[in-house]
């Protein structure tokens, strides 16, 4: 009897940790509680300590409330979630009608294969809003894009299944992290220049200001005995906000494929910043 699969990413996503992996497992603490992320994307250093079994409880979040949802419906009806996927065809007639649809107004497992759709056969796999919060990216030029795969998709659900997951926006995670645990926080990156900008994953972006607060989110729960781990662009300002004793700084290599611009892909240098508790467990 072959074994299940192990869970994998389901979406893709600018600034996915899939290709950061190796370099986060590498500064990760030793031991830790339970396993926090604020920003949770398309997870993929969840299902990396997921696969490893290196989990004994997990809460994820996210301020976006379509992907937290789409997380939901796939541990809690992932057979009608297939179902749905397993109906749709690939073609930009039903890709521009069902973009245009209110997901508020389908059902949840309707708005998760709505999204599976959308973040597979868009262009460039990027998810992007408008300012009113509507998806906005245009079809994407795939012969057959894989946006049905269903033994990933039960992989998940199985991976998902204690898991508690929350909208919520990243400060909240001081509400639940308790000392002995570790969070990782994977903001949307301080900009590298004026045009390699990814922060339209919800009406308003993320500015600089948010990013301090990120900072001081970081040393709020170390000094609670949270292990802290952190990604982000290895630029000037973020160097600036944590350039504090509490922070270590890591400079590492990865490659990045999402970009709306050709240029804009390849491997660059990103910043991965740890603040570890010296009595965790």
């Amino acid at each position: 009897m072959s074994a299940r699969p192990l869970p994998r990413p389901f979406l893709k996503w600018a600034g996915g940790k899939t290709q950061l992996i190796s370099h986060l497992l590498a500064h990760a603490p030793a031991h830790f509680r339970t396993y926090h992320e604020a920003f949770l994307g398309n997870g993929a250093l969840f299902f990396s300590l997921q696969r490893a079994g290196r989990l004994r409880r997990a809460i994820l979040a996210d301020q976006n409330a379509e992907l937290i949802d789409t997380y939901r419906a796939i541990r809690d009806q992932v057979d009608e979630v297939i179902r749905l996927l397993a109906e749709f065809p690939h073609n930009r007639a039903f890709y521009e009608q069902l973009r245009a649809r209110d997901p508020w107004a389908m059902s949840l497992a309707e708005r998760a294969a709505r999204m599976i759709y959308l973040n597979k056969t868009g262009y460039n796999g990027l998810y992007r809003v408008n300012r009113r919060g509507q998806f906005n990216v245009p079809f994407g030029r795939y012969k057959a894009p894989r946006y049905l795969d269903e033994a990933n998709l039960r992989a998940v659900a199985r991976a998902l299944a204690n898991v508690e997951l929350c909208c919520a926006p990243f400060e909240a995670v001081l509400e639940r992290a308790a000392a002995g645990d570790w969070v990782y926080f994977d903001p949307p990156y301080v900009p590298r220049s004026r045009t390699a900008n990814f922060t339209a994953y919800y009406p308003g972006g993320f500015s600089l200001s948010e990013h301090e607060r990120l900072r001081d989110v970081c040393i709020a729960l170390v000094r609670r005995g949270v292990a802290v781990t952190l990604s982000n662009a290895d630029v000037p300002a973020v160097h600036l906000l944590y350039d504090r004793p509490e922070f270590a700084r890591h400079v590492v290599r990865a490659q990045r494929s999402i970009s709306a611009k050709r240029e804009g892909r390849g491997k660059v240098n990103e910043l991965i910043i740890t603040a570890f508790p010296t009595d965790a467990p």
